[in-house]
């Protein structure tokens, strides 16, 4: 071990390892079966590799541009078009990122100035806290409460103050699996209505609402899209995680400076993915079939564990569920976990992770984003607890 004479100051002092590094940690020492994750463990579909192969083997292997690869840009207005009506420019509007991540942190870095705040719903993707922090801003946390998890906007609407700069959303919701109504968005313009706030919206899984539900995105209402920046990824809606890229809408204004940090952040995404992906958006079918197909995989494994002891909260999209167990534990949710893993081999989430203090309402997150064998073993286990 080499000892260093450099005493660094941490920038993140009271960040620790994240949650999913411990779980899958622990989850390799017992040999668990993985309901934690959000990445798939099936593969995708055989077409999309080919056209990534096919794009190296034509010599696609240097640097796209840093804007994006103008095929994809204009494959993604399409699509944005003909879902909410809303037509961006590929040119000026539309940025490809390497990974929704750093979209974010891309849009964080570029438009929150130290001094600032920025407003975030809490439970809430473990990036978004510490990119703030980052910039010298402060994270003003708004929480959803159990059972329902819904935005009291009231509450968003107390927490604005003359230093907010940012509120971030997401939808649908991670780690929850609520997803926003037209009622939200109207809220959520109506508090923001004659202020310079930027709504920053995480809309990952806008290809995963269930129950015949609409996305209600930032895109779908105009007065919304010109103050938001929209973030999304190609590895969740081509169950590819690993490829690593995703991409960001937002009005020309923000986009020139989101790219002023981007290129210096990454500069650009995957060149051979970027080729697949541009391709593979010709059949909207792809994208389009993604809710009936993960409903299915929800359906499975709620059936599975219908006769359980857990209290399974409703799914509304995303790759998310999520389970009570106070009705029968007092353990922390914390505890639970780890209990799960090491007693019955099933690795899932405690809820109060996705909280900066930790609250605890006695949830886990299950993920459902996984091959039918796993979802059906998972829940046998899950049973007999």
């Amino acid at each position: 071990m080499i000892i260093s004479p450099c005493a660094p100051s941490s920038k993140l002092p009271g960040i620790g390892t994240n949650i999913f590094s411990v779980i899958g940690n622990l989850s390799a020492q017992y040999g668990a079966l993985n309901l934690s994750q959000g990445a798939p463990n099936f593969p995708c579909d055989s077409r999309l590799v080919d056209c990534a192969v096919k794009a190296m083997r034509n010599g696609h292997n240097q640097y796209a541009p840093m804007i994006g690869l103008a095929a994809l840009r204009h494959a993604i207005a399409k699509k944005t078009a003909q879902l909410y009506a809303m037509d961006y420019d590929p040119d000026e509007e539309i940025t490809v990122v390497a990974s929704a991540t750093e979209g974010l942190c891309a849009a964080i870095s570029a438009l929150v100035h130290s001094g600032d705040e920025v407003i975030f719903i809490e439970p809430a993707f473990d990036s978004y806290a510490p990119t703030i922090l980052l910039q010298g801003a402060t994270p003003i946390s708004v929480g959803l409460t159990a059972p329902d998890f819904r935005v009291d906007w009231q509450a968003v609407k107390a927490a604005i103050s003359a230093r907010t700069r940012m509120i971030i959303v997401n939808t649908p919701h991670n780690p929850t699996a609520t997803v926003f109504t037209a009622q939200d968005l109207d809220q959520l313009a109506a508090i923001t209505r004659g202020t310079s706030i930027i709504i920053l919206s995480d809309e990952v899984y806008e290809h995963v609402v269930f129950d015949g539900a609409r996305h209600h995105g930032m895109a779908t209402h105009p007065e919304l899209a010109s103050r938001s920046v929209i973030i999304s990824s190609f590895g969740k809606q081509y169950h590819v995680t690993g490829w690593r890229v995703g991409y960001c809408l937002a009005p020309a204004a923000l986009t020139h400076e989101i790219r002023l940090v981007h290129q210096y952040m990454a500069f650009a995404a995957d060149t051979p993915m970027q080729h697949a992906f541009a391709e593979q958006m010709e059949d909207a079918q792809s994208y389009r079939g993604l809710s009936a197909f993960y409903q299915q995989k929800r359906d499975l494994l709620a059936s599975g564990l219908a006769n359980s002891r857990f209290e399974l909260l409703p799914s509304g999209g995303s790759f998310f569920m999520l389970a009570r167990f106070r009705g029968f534990s007092a353990e922390s949710d914390s505890d639970f976990v780890v209990r799960l893993i090491r007693d019955f081999k099933v690795a899932t989430i405690p809820l109060s992770a996705f909280y900066h203090q930790g609250t605890d309402h006695g949830v886990i997150r299950l993920s459902f984003a996984k091959d039918e064998e796993t979802l059906i073993e998972g829940a046998r286990r899950l049973s007999t607890v």
